[in-house]
């Protein structure tokens, strides 16, 4: 097979006419040729930090959809159905990724869970990860959310580090916020990356001290705008990541977006493009072509280098997708689940707080940061005149009961919203005006095993989420109209959220500060408050 267009060589910087001949999946040759071909042939796309089950699809689903948008390969970590259901999660993900030809490039989780102010339905040991990592599957290891773990030398995640080591393991990171002597002490165990950097000054400090920083725009943190301008400085140790990306947002785009937003913010076009393929290839050693004679002959090509219309997408030389459309398929899958509790939930469950000063978590739209004030509380008429709503999470792994606590900025005016998505040891997770509309809303969850679901005054609806409360069997197109439809149901009842699904997954992650709630109480910084 022969491709001609116009190279974009982020090698030797240029753009040049050529004609590329492919043969048994790899790039045999490159000619300059002259011709009257005038579309450009760019290095394909690598999401560089995402958790997949965010999609709400299965990998092979997933993969069928990314393809679409030029990205052939994904770093992925598969913390959130390991979270739920352990090896198995892991297994599953492994699996059925194989089922498809896109690139995915798994991790070992050794945060699960995340910390142990939670209940999770799983955890991964050292040994456990040993094992992993000793997988050909298996190519790094994943975030290491626990920061004051490795600040304070904890034993099992000093452990999990070593493991990695001396396996020659990249090491991933995680770790907001955190700058001075406590970041470099953080770098100095090998920790590699950081996708967490909020800030410009924060993104600086990293990267002066050693660390690559990834560049995240997902449907929740949105950090493209403050980080950007660091390319300029550092064009060989930033990379793009969508982290967490809801489906409807999939289907509009990947990480193709952030390369046009970076192209037309005129930042230059080999670094743009570096930032989304080759750094993350060379950083991760993957075995995705980046335009070079004997690479897998990965690639895609396009009209336009500022719309990306009309993207043609190639893995090992067979065409998966184009104008548009998929070729890819994705096989049939039985679910995997761990979802324990049966309850009927009633009004009466979930109290209200009493009357008082009261801890509040502040919700900020498109941050995962919280902040936290406190509230005079007189009655719940009055926290609704205040934009304080009642915040609950229900543990889906045994019978208990739910904690409780105050949110703000979420605007719902009456009903309430539901997630079995709470990262990362995703119980249930709620978020409602009134006593009634909880119960009813953490009941769709509980009847569907897991999903999202809204309730209001006059109607009740559901996204069910069979694979571990968190991934759908659906095609992607479908739950992505499923999930509007629910995210515009949030809406009218009053949220002015961008993705208020999305926002309330992470009001439970205790590893992002400040304020949060898990189902064993409220925390501020990893602290008990009550």
């Amino acid at each position: 097979m022969k491709i001609k267009g116009q190279l974009i060589d982020i090698h030797q910087r240029e753009i040049r006419s050529v004609e590329i001949s492919i043969e048994n999946g790899r790039i045999k040759d490159i000619k300059s040729q002259s011709h009257d071909e005038q579309r450009f042939i760019l290095p394909p796309f690598i999401d560089a930090h995402v958790h997949i089950e965010s999609s709400m699809l299965v990998p092979t689903e997933f993969a069928r959809i990314a393809v679409i948008h030029g990205t052939v390969a994904t770093v992925s970590d598969p913390h959130e159905i390991a979270n739920v259901c352990g090896m198995d999660g892991v297994r599953f993900m492994i699996e059925n990724g194989k089922l498809s030809p896109f690139k995915f490039y798994f991790g070992a989780s050794p945060c699960v869970p995340a910390t142990t102010f939670e209940t999770s339905g799983a955890t991964l040991s050292p040994a456990d990860i040993d094992h992993l990592l000793s997988m050909d599957e298996v190519h790094y290891l994943a975030e290491v959310m626990n920061y004051p773990g490795v600040l304070s030398a904890d034993p099992d995640m000093m452990e999990k580090i070593n493991i990695a080591k001396s396996k020659g393991k990249v090491i991933d990171g995680h770790a907001p916020a955190l700058t001075g002597q406590n970041a470099v002490k953080y770098i100095e165990n090998g920790i590699s990356t950081d996708h967490e950097c909020f800030t410009f000054d924060e993104g600086l400090f990293k990267l002066q001290n050693g660390m690559k920083v990834i560049i995240r725009e997902g449907s929740a943190a949105k950090n493209f705008e403050a980080l950007i301008p660091l390319i300029k400085q550092f064009p060989g140790s930033i990379m793009f990541c969508s982290d967490d990306k809801h489906p409807d947002d999939l289907i509009r785009g990947h990480i193709n977006q952030l390369v046009s937003r970076s192209i037309k913010a005129g930042f230059d076009l080999y670094d743009t493009l570096r930032a989304a393929s080759i750094n993350i290839a060379e950083h991760y050693s993957l075995d995705v072509g980046m335009l070079r004679v004997g690479d897998p002959a990965d690639l895609i090509t396009t009209d336009s280098l500022e719309t990306f219309d009309n993207v043609s997408t190639y893995i090992n030389g067979e065409c998966v997708a184009e104008k548009g459309k998929s070729f890819l398929t994705s096989p049939s899958v039985s679910a995997i689940n761990n979802f324990q509790i049966e309850n009927n939930f009633t009004a009466e469950d979930f109290p209200f707080p009493k009357a008082g000063e009261n801890d509040v978590i502040v919700a900020h739209d498109g941050e995962l940061i919280t902040t936290g004030i406190t509230f005079d509380l007189e009655n719940q008429a009055q926290a609704l005149e205040n934009d304080v709503l009642q915040l609950t999470v229900v543990n889906r792994y045994h019978s208990a009961p739910p904690a409780i606590a105050l949110i703000k900025n979420f605007g719902l005016k009456t009903g309430a919203i539901a997630s079995s998505v709470a990262h990362d040891s995703h119980n249930i997770i709620c978020v409602g005006t009134s006593q009634e509309s909880i119960a009813a809303a953490v009941n769709l969850i509980v009847k569907n095993k897991g999903g999202i679901s809204v309730v209001s005054a006059s109607r009740e609806a559901a996204l069910p989420l069979p694979v571990a409360g968190l991934m759908s069997l659906d095609k992607g197109e479908v739950v992505a109209d499923k999930y509007s439809k629910l995210d515009q149901m949030a809406k009218a009842l009053g949220s002015t959220l961008s993705a208020p699904f999305m926002t309330l997954s992470f009001m439970a992650l205790l590893v992002i500060p400040d304020l949060k709630l898990s189902d064993k109480g409220l925390f501020l910084n990893g602290k008990l408050r009550k």
